[in-house]
């Protein structure tokens, strides 16, 4: 019988229910096709985050009466690869938890307080994190959404306020039902939000906006929140800016990405939160043979800004590895981005 020696090996000999989600720079669903290419260093991961793999699996093992879920955080090397150590820990102790019962041919279903040990290996794990409560309302509402499963409470209150139905208190709208409403937007329902957002309240579109990041927009409802976020530029606002900027940044470049690099070519703009809310949450737009070099500069002409971790952390992003490294290669001699990069070569020989 042959060894397990990767998580996508234990949910297929385990015989379990498994659902992942990408939870680092948005939650998505993730495919085992991607864990299985990822752990057999075939791949690098696709969406890192702060240097690691971060994973959410949802799944429901042997006599489990609800489903278990893992936050994952997998360490990746500097080529956005798998370093396989501490997952090899976390795999021998599970192993050693449930004893033969998961690595067996045949797997056995396991019982109730072996369910429960599965269910406990998160404590003191190193590779486990909490997200933030945006990204946990986010997971639960993609996973109950793609198992049928109804959603939330709050789903109803969060309907008839945003489609303006009934006036009702916005401060008792829960985070969970903006998530739940977020995940079954459809066309419609997204172009009738758009006439909504010029009234509503900055705490309702804050918590809107970090609902919406994780998934492509519509155009009416992109230019809504582009307008939104220009208003509040023009009053001082950057925090509803960046909240809007972040909004679209999983959108079709179609849409959203004539408002990036209008943002980009204004040099006045492009303040660290500014940047930093391209890079963590727009990224994809950034995959732009005009937008990429624009960011880097202005990226590099803002001493404020952490120009080495920006890049480093773009860079781990598979699709923006090259177009980075070409970028910082070709920048003409003399310009802030060469003298960033000069600037960092002592620390690199040190």
């Amino acid at each position: 019988m042959q060894p397990i020696n990767t998580l996508d090996e234990f949910f297929t000999r385990s015989g379990a229910e498994v659902s992942l989600y990408h939870m680092g720079r948005r939650v998505t669903a993730c495919s085992r096709e991607t864990l299985r290419a990822f752990e057999n260093a075939e791949q690098a991961w696709p969406e890192p985050w702060q240097g690691q793999a971060r994973l959410g699996i949802v799944f429901r093992l042997g006599a489990m009466e609800e489903p278990a879920i893992w936050f994952l955080a997998l360490p990746l090397d500097e080529q956005g690869m798998l370093s396989p150590a501490q997952r090899d820990g976390f795999i021998n102790r599970l192993l050693e938890t449930l004893g033969r019962n998961a690595a067996a041919s045949d797997p056995t279903v396991l019982d109730a307080a072996e369910s429960a040990d599965v269910d406990h290996l998160m404590k003191d794990n190193p590779l486990a994190f909490t997200p933030d409560i945006t990204f946990q309302a986010m997971l639960n509402a993609r996973a109950t959404y793609a198992s049928a499963l109804p959603a939330s409470q709050h789903l109803e209150p969060v309907e008839a306020y945003l489609s303006g139905q009934q006036t009702i208190d916005w401060q008792a709208l829960g985070l969970q039902g903006i998530a739940d409403y977020v995940v079954r937007l459809d066309t419609p329902t997204a172009d009738a939000l758009a006439l909504r957002i010029p009234q509503l309240p900055v705490s309702v579109i804050h918590s809107l906006c970090y609902c919406l990041e994780h998934q492509p927009l519509s155009e009416a409802l992109i230019d809504a929140l582009r307008t939104r976020g220009e208003q509040a530029a023009s009053s001082g606002d950057l925090e509803t800016l960046c909240a809007c900027v972040r909004s679209v940044g999983s959108s079709a470049p179609a849409f959203a990405g004539d408002w990036y690099t209008n943002l980009l070519n204004d040099s006045a703009a492009c303040g660290p939160d500014l940047m930093a809310a391209i890079a963590g949450r727009g990224w994809p737009l950034l995959e732009d043979a005009e937008r990429l070099p624009l960011f880097l500069q202005r990226l590099a002409e803002d001493e404020r800004s952490h120009f080495a971790a920006v890049v480093r952390d773009i860079a781990l992003i598979p699709r923006l590895r090259l177009p980075v490294m070409l970028t910082l290669r070709d920048a003409p001699a003399g310009s802030a981005i060469q003298s960033r990069l000069s600037a960092m070569q002592p620390n690199q020989k040190g």
